[in-house]
């Protein structure tokens, strides 16, 4: 887009490879988050030293915070993302509940208020119908969540997600919704410009999680019809406008066995799977977030899309395949698939030191292919390409879900995993050794 860039950094991720590649770039402290990629004054700091006009927020950190909009706004600097008053809303996951359900979303059934006391858990919980799930009212990525399936398991569960959500957000409030056995996880991304022109981009299945982490990420779903994608397509696009969102954003559902689904939350900042639907639609998301920052309007509508073929994306983490213990450290060795229909998005190459300070993410390896099937094969073959010595990864992890005959198929849910690695020598597999002598 011809915009210089400057990238802002720890002082263990100098470098990292969005420092050398940027036009410009600032320490903005030491490796603890707190310190640095939290550290809201020192960053406005680079930004005025380096007189920028606007601040991406990626996908972490700071990038739902309102807090850190306002900031910038009160700065005269331009938050890529949607207002500060949108982001609170969505963050506050029971405010964000009420507004969908007066958007005309379905929710799924719960409490409309956080949980005040025991027996006010109970009683909603009894309204409710058990199984529930506990959930943190100011917080996501599965922190704070605690499933119950009986009362006796019900005090116990709200407190200890309060206290998790409490410690990870600063913020103890919990909420209770009906538990879905066995759904699917769908998201819808959304663009929106300020004139109130609003898209979706189709939908990202997001089921192959663990403890609430996606995994490995695809579109269009194996399940969704053309109806229904519309239909979900098009609720999405309904809260954006009631909402007067305006950025890139991906409401997210959960879809039952029935095919019903139910707004689930919303995030108000770039997705890590979003290259899977740029790969599918042509769509660069990131360049609509700055387009749409920069005040230009969509110019194109909903009939413009087209969806071709099929994409998969396996998110691959510095960690140890059978335990899911971090494998910081020296990369020795580092080898990206390459050909046709394959993208590789990473920050490491060999002689780089991981650290250990933040997500174990290093590396995205998304795939497109004409079809399904053959987007599988073309992920084996990419994964199999890989190399990273020096360090463990979740490469041999994904093989073996690729050759899963369930995933295959296209016939799982949110519980795969479970029963997967349940299958697999229960934390991960016993053969994960051998797999690991030949693809890693």
């Amino acid at each position: 887009m011809g915009i210089r860039t400057v990238a802002v950094h720890s002082d263990v991720d100098r470098d990292s490879l969005h420092v050398r590649f940027a036009d410009e770039a600032a320490c903005i402290g030491p490796a603890p988050s707190a310190q640095s990629y939290l550290n809201i004054p020192a960053i406005i700091s680079a930004a005025e030293i380096f007189n920028v006009d606007a601040i991406h927020p990626g996908y972490g950190f700071l990038a739902e915070s309102s807090y850190f909009a306002e900031i910038c706004e009160a700065c005269n600097i331009k938050f890529i993302g949607p207002s500060a008053a949108i982001i609170r809303l969505m963050g506050d996951k029971v405010e964000a509940r009420r507004a969908m359900k007066e958007a005309g979303i379905p929710i799924v059934p719960g409490s409309s208020e956080p949980i005040g006391s025991p027996g006010e858990a109970l009683q909603v919980a009894r309204e409710t119908g058990f199984p529930v799930i506990v959930k943190a009212a100011a917080g996501g990525g599965g922190r704070g969540m605690r499933i119950v399936r009986a009362e006796s398991e019900l005090n116990t569960a709200v407190e200890t997600a309060s206290t998790e959500a409490a410690a990870a957000f600063k913020d103890g409030s919990v909420y209770i919704e009906r538990f879905l056995e066995e759904p699917r996880h769908i998201e819808i991304q959304v663009l929106a410009d300020e004139y109130g022109n609003c898209i979706h981009l189709g939908e990202r299945e997001c089921s192959i999680q663990r403890r609430h982490q996606k995994l490995l990420e695809e579109a269009p779903s194996p399940v969704l019809s053309p109806e229904l994608r519309s239909e979900m397509g098009n609720a999405a696009v309904a809260a954006c406008n009631k909402l007067g969102y305006a950025s890139a954003g991906t409401v997210e559902f959960l879809l039952d066995k029935d095919n019903k689904f139910y707004f689930m939350e919303m995030n108000t900042r770039i997705q890590v799977e979003h290259p899977v639907t740029e790969m599918v639609t042509l769509a660069d998301i990131v360049r609509n977030q700055i387009r749409i920052a920069e005040g230009e309007t969509l110019g194109y509508t909903q009939d413009d899309l087209l969806i071709v073929g099929h994409a998969i994306e396996c998110r691959i983490n510095a960690e140890n395949p059978e335990t899911f213990a971090p494998s910081p450290g020296l990369i020795t060795a580092f080898n990206l698939p390459g050909g046709p229909g394959v993208r590789v998005d990473t920050y490491v190459y060999s002689g780089y030191s991981v650290p250990p300070f933040y997500d174990s993410l290093i590396a995205k390896v998304i795939v497109h292919a004409r079809t399904r099937e053959l987007a599988i094969a073309r992920m084996k073959r990419a994964l199999e390409a890989m190399v990273v010595e020096g360090i463990k990864t979740t490469i041999p992890l994904h093989l073996k879900i690729m050759d899963d005959p369930k995933f295959r198929a296209g016939n799982f849910s949110t519980s795969f995993m479970e029963t997967f690695l349940m299958q697999n020598g229960g934390k991960g597999t016993r053969n994960f050794g051998e797999v690991v002598a030949s693809a890693v």
